[in-house]
């Protein structure tokens, strides 16, 4: 089945290419774009809605081809249809005004030749908050480009964002990129999104030091972000919002934020792919600086919305416990949601994770980190998973931003541990009660946090749903009624079209009193249902 799939995929992602080719430069309707859908965005790839079923590379893994040859297999092994691969400034630019895109060419090439798209991760004046992957002539001029400095007033790896030679020049590195990628790559479209920076964020302290940083937190606050946060006020950002780390991170914020939209607008008017901004995000309890401070985190949207109105989305890299807590404020109405670093690949949870987050919060994407070092056995749990998602995706895409589409997953604790709660959701006139927990599986082998399911609603007396650990028990919303399951069939989709492979009317539904998503490979069922 997965040679088969990979197969069915790369004859069509050739067949696109070819007719791309044959139409000559593409025009801007067709650059890969976020468009409204319902109450949130879809991504469009080649003009059709396309959902990121994704993982991103560690960070150096792709610095060379010979570095990155031996992972392509498993990509594919995967089921990805994206990779997200890091691009650094010291490798396109190791002397200034002279660009090297040979190690961009390598990724595409690699990319087209194991069917993948890519999303280019934009490791400029800072990586992790740090100013690491920086060419060297950049590093070796701190006159020209100053660092910050810690509490001790010692100077530390970390660029200012207050610089504007700083800024300029990673701006029009970028810019290169893009225009390099809009000659090399606008037709074909294999890059379809970009990450500016890589999580920004201030560390240790809440907010830079030194003569620039210090002379503009005496000044006035911006009238456009007094606007959105302290409206009728105006004064210096102590006076605003107050001389404590709180608002300091603020204005901190306000500083990367104006950063980041110099950068992605530089880079949008060579080449108008949609951008992003990751959040490493803040550990609860922790003040600003204990955590990288001001960065695109839940509280400090309105600061960014504000300063980087370039920016399409703000993203959420996940490595802490309760999944469901950290992806709902970046749910946002309107806005579109991605997950580019949903913890390692090789977790326990990262199957339920993504069913949650595409089925509960309309994700356009979802992107483990570190996907090359997958093993061999969660490569291929992956692949099912992605195949049959993106097998439904004609059906689920037309459903996001409504009520028939959702996702459930074990609820998860701080401190790692997946409970046996029970949810119930609404879909039409059913109401479904889920549950973690296989009653028919000893506890003892279930681990209850790899178990979820996505839910979509295809008809008035249809569901389909595709997870694993999942128990669903459906009753009518009318209570003078009983719901029944009419049938339940296993089976698969491929490009929208269902496959039925086996009949689950007995043993495997209780005789007709739950549809039941067994432990083990994710698998996908089609169940109508009738009311007595």
């Amino acid at each position: 089945m997965q040679a088969s799939w990979n197969a069915m995929r790369r004859i069509a992602f050739c067949v696109i290419a070819a007719l791309t080719l044959t139409a000559g430069a593409a025009p801007a309707e067709s650059i890969p774009r976020l468009v409204p859908h319902e109450d949130t965005l879809q991504l469009l790839v080649d003009d059709r809605p396309f959902v990121m079923l994704a993982g991103e590379l560690g960070n150096s893994t792709a610095s060379t081809p010979q570095s990155m040859a031996p992972h392509w297999e498993t990509l594919q092994r995967a089921g990805l249809n994206t990779v997200l691969a890091p691009v650094s400034w010291e490798l396109i630019e190791p002397e200034e005004g002279r660009f090297d895109f040979a190690s961009v060419d390598s990724l595409l090439e690699g990319a087209r030749a194991h069917d993948q798209r890519l999303v280019i991760l934009w490791f400029g004046a800072w990586k992790n908050s740090m100013s690491s992957y920086v060419p060297a002539w950049v590093k070796r001029d701190a006159a020209r480009f100053p660092r910050t400095t810690n509490a001790e007033g010692r100077r530390q790896e970390i660029l200012s964002a207050f610089d504007p030679a700083t800024r300029d020049a990673d701006a029009a590195a970028f810019a290169a990129l893009m225009g390099h990628l809009a000659r090399v790559d606008g037709e074909r479209r294999t890059v379809i999104m970009v990450q500016a920076e890589n999580e920004i964020g201030f560390l240790p302290t809440a907010r830079e030091h030194g003569p620039v940083a210090d002379a503009a937190w005496a000044g006035q606050v911006p009238a456009e972000l007094l606007a959105r946060m302290a409206p009728g006020r105006s004064g210096s950002w102590g006076r605003v919002f107050g001389d404590t780390p709180a608002g300091e991170e603020i204005f901190q914020a306000w500083a990367y934020a104006r950063y980041a939209e110099a950068v992605a607008a530089a880079g949008k008017a060579r080449y108008p792919l949609p951008m992003y901004v990751d959040a490493a995000l803040n550990r609860p309890g922790v003040a600003p600086g204990g955590y990288p401070s001001a960065g695109p985190l839940a509280h400090l949207f309105p600061v960014w919305d504000a300063g980087a109105p370039s920016i399409d989305l703000l993203a959420p890299d996940i490595y802490f416990e309760g999944f469901a807590d950290w992806i709902a404020p970046y749910d946002r109405p309107g806005e579109a949601l991605f997950i580019p670093e949903a913890n390692r690949a090789n977790r326990a949870d990262t199957v339920a994770n993504a069913l949650f987050a595409i089925g509960r919060h309309d994700a356009i994407g979802f992107s483990p980190f570190s996907i090359e070092n997958l093993t061999p056995e969660k490569a291929d749990e992956l692949e099912t998973l992605y195949r049959q998602v993106e097998g439904a995706w004609p059906l689920i895409a037309p459903a996001r931003g409504t009520d028939r589409l959702d996702g459930f997953r074990a609820r998860v604790g701080d401190d790692g541990v997946a409970m046996a709660d029970t949810e119930t959701m609404r879909m039409g006139d059913w109401v479904l009660t889920l549950t973690p927990v296989d009653p028919w599986t000893p506890r003892d082998q279930q681990d209850l946090r790899g178990h979820g399911a996505l839910v979509l609603q295809t008809g008035a007396d249809e569901l389909v749903v595709i997870g694993t650990g999942v128990t669903i028990t459906i009753a009518a919303a009318d209570p003078a009624k009983v719901a029944g399951l009419e049938s339940v069939w296993l089976g698969e989709y491929a490009a929208g079209e269902w496959k039925p492979l086996r009949l689950l009317n007995g043993d495997e539904t209780h005789q007709g009193r739950h549809v039941r998503l067994t432990p083990g490979p994710v698998q996908t069922q089609v169940v109508r249902l009738y009311a007595y």
